[in-house]
């Protein structure tokens, strides 16, 4: 599985880089806080494959990188190479990139 780091991340933003963020966790915790990118919940994302991207980067990310990387290895089973884990998930970013952002 292939991942990304929130710093990598970051840069791709600032860059205007073309690609693709899902956000996986439930509706709940984009209540807490999000980073951005479309909403798709883990248990959905196999009956959404038509929205996922097969051309540009796409990053999955969760709370901490557990459930986005069970996506990522499940979307990689499907046929997809070009998705991305965000490794340590919404709270990498918190810590890393945007300290304002509610832990939880």
């Amino acid at each position: 599985m292939k991942e990304i780091t929130a710093i990598e991340l970051k840069n791709l933003k600032d860059n205007k880089t073309d690609y693709q963020l899902i956000d996986v966790r439930e509706e709940f915790e984009l209540e807490i806080c999000e980073i951005g990118g479309e909403h798709i919940s883990m248990g959905e994302v196999m009956d959404h494959l038509d929205k996922i991207s097969k051309t540009k980067q796409v990053i999955i990310h969760c709370k901490s990188g557990g459930r986005s990387g069970a996506i990522c290895q499940a979307l990689e089973a499907q046929g997809f190479s070009n998705v991305y884990n965000l490794k340590g998930g919404i709270i990498a970013w918190a810590n890393d990139v945007d300290k304002s952002l509610t832990k939880y």
